[in-house]
């Protein structure tokens, strides 16, 4: 390609540079240092590249778990997660991703080839219009027209991935920019003057009669409850929320994502008797989670009708769509800060033996004994929780840094969520706010990237497994330290659980759509690829595969036979199916 219209300032005598390596300079100046992704026309070279100026390329099977790891990684970081696709179907596979970054409020950056600018309404290959295929689950979409474009484009994208609500960003690359050349010398005056155009968005500023009515609210209050989800745990407000719990002595809830910013086995931990705190709390601080449906809409019967909630939340749309008692607008971590702040000044506690507290703790004793008690069983086969306690105390006796818990499934991921104990940060990754099955191998991948000194460790359900069980592979690959750990109970729920008037029509002799074959050898497509692979049914089998595995840090399926006539749906779900 021709590059016409240069400055002629600048001398044209230094060596040429195509678009790949001018995105791929973008990219490295922006920060990013990992992408994940399927290469292929027209992004080949471009992976390439940009593995050459020092940015590691996890290559994937399918775009749909490379946009997994790549919206963990954002959140697991920090730092946008960058998905690379090729055109068309690639692009439509890796919205997958983007949609559970948009979903999740995670940052991430998708950036897709596209075809010939001039060939595009002629049917040309892969041919899409894919800045309107993305629209639904990205914040901010740019396609680059010129190769002169693409460094303000890339900054725009990585910057507005992470600005405000995070969320994901799109970036379109037709394959004639791609080929489009400049000066080297040219090209860094164009990242230069797009990184100097960089603006930082002014953060809200709380008023301080904001921060003072909500303390003297939680003060007043006669049954508080602190409560904190994942928008928390990214902002890394772990040590302001422990300066909070502890000062003030309030009983604390985390969502699903939200266990580990403190001890899921803290004396102030309400988990274990959840329904008794958000059902006569009377003032609810909640921190980085939205009162969408996994907290029961914030409504009755669950909550109390009188309940005041005080939302901190990055968004003041999320906050204006809610309509709490009070709402304060912020980055989770710096608004506890001032909270804590204005604590300080004034101290309160409630105390051990406060009525309210005493009851949480009562409940959440009563609870765990009776968990424990199932817990203590040696259940053969096996059902859920028989497992499930073999594999908490093999993660507990790991010690610290802990592993990274991933999780998925319906029954594994349910259970799972009330035995497995976090006592870290980021500790846990499961199906979110979406409810996305098949993030399971994605996820691993994306930790064990942004991770690489501890363990990862999948829990996961047969149907949720096989979404992406291919990128066992990939574990193998990139020897990452992950243990993919299957319940295998023969399909969705556990095989076939039709009742008999559903078993009949011309087709009553086919499998139920919820079955599986039974006794599939999952370990054994680990093998297949050179991992480690464990047929496991009985307590013993599982604790030496677990120690073994653990031991030796390096990728490994344990094939876990579970009773496909072992556990039920969860009971917050039943209704919906």
């Amino acid at each position: 390609m021709a590059d016409s219209n240069l400055d002629p300032s600048i001398s044209h005598t230094s060596p040429l540079i195509d678009g790949n390596v001018l995105v791929a300079k973008a990219l490295e100046r922006a920060g990013v240092d990992r992408m994940f992704g399927v290469v292929g026309i027209p992004v080949t070279s471009l992976a390439n590249r940009a593995v050459a100026l020092g940015i590691r390329f996890i290559a994937f099977h399918n775009e749909q778990s490379a946009g997994y790891a790549a919206s963990a990684y954002g959140y697991l970081t920090g730092k946008p997660g960058v998905l690379l696709t090729v055109s068309g179907p690639g692009c439509v596979h890796g919205l997958a991703g983007l949609s559970n970054a948009a979903i999740n409020c995670w940052p991430m950056v998708m950036i897709s080839g596209s075809c010939d600018q001039k060939d595009f309404g002629r049917g040309d290959f892969q041919e899409l219009d894919q800045i309107a295929a993305v629209k639904s689950f990205s914040k901010f979409s740019v396609k680059a027209t010129d190769i002169r474009e693409i460094p303000n484009c890339v900054f725009q994208v990585v910057d507005q991935a992470v600005s405000g609500r995070p969320g994901g960003c799109y970036l379109d690359l037709p394959t004639d920019v791609l080929h489009q050349t400049v000066t080297e010398s040219e090209a860094e005056k164009l990242l230069s003057d797009a990184d100097n155009s960089r603006k930082q968005e002014e953060p809200h500023r709380l008023e301080s009669s904001e921060i003072e009515k909500a303390v003297s609210t939680l003060r007043h209050a006669e049954r508080p409850l602190i409560v904190f989800g994942k928008g928390a745990s990214y902002s890394r407000a772990e040590n302001e929320l422990k300066k909070l719990v502890e000062s003030t002595g309030i009983p604390f809830l985390p969502t699903p994502m939200g266990k580990g910013l403190l001890p899921d086995n803290h004396e102030l931990a309400a988990t274990a008797a959840r329904s008794l705190a958000i059902g006569k709390c009377d003032v609810a601080l909640i921190v980085g989670a939205r009162l969408n449906w996994l907290l029961h809409f914030g409504e009755s019967p669950k909550w109390s009708s009188d309940v005041k909630f005080i939302l901190v939340d990055i968004s003041k749309d999320e906050i204006e769509l809610r309509k709490p008692y009070l709402g304060l607008a912020g980055d989770a971590a710096k608004v506890l800060k001032l909270l804590n702040k204005e604590i300080k000044d004034d101290p309160f506690c409630l105390g051990k033996t406060h009525s309210w507290v005493d009851s949480i703790a009562k409940k959440a004793k009563e609870n765990v004994l009776k968990m424990e008690a199932q817990l203590a069983k040696d259940i053969v086969p096996f059902n859920f929780l028989t497992p499930m306690r073999i594999i908490r105390d093999a993660i507990l006796g790991v010690g610290s840094p802990s592993p990274i818990l991933v999780s998925e499934g319906a029954n594994t991921m349910d259970v799972g969520r009330g035995v497995l104990i976090q006592t870290e940060p980021r500790t846990r990754l499961d199906a979110g706010t979406w409810g996305t099955m098949g993030v399971g191998l994605g996820y691993c991948i994306a930790a064990a990237v942004a991770s690489p000194d501890r363990l990862v460790v999948a829990v996961e359900g047969d149907s949720g497994f096989g979404f992406s069980a291919m990128e066992v592979e990939t574990l193998v690959r990139y020897q990452l330290p992950v243990v993919v750990i299957v319940f295998n109970n023969g399909g969705v729920y556990g095989g076939d659980r039709r009742n008999p008037e559903e078993i009949s029509g011309p087709f009553k002799d086919d499998p139920a759509p919820t079955s599986f074959v039974q006794g599939a050898a999952y370990h054994v497509l680990s093998e297949a690829f050179g991992g480690k692979g464990y047929l496991v049914g009985t307590p013993d089998e599982l604790k030496s595969a677990l120690d073994k595995s653990f031991s030796e840090k390096k990728p490994a399926v344990i094939n876990v036979t579970i009773d496909p006539y072992a556990g039920a749906e969860s009971g917050r779900m039943q209704h919906k199916n």
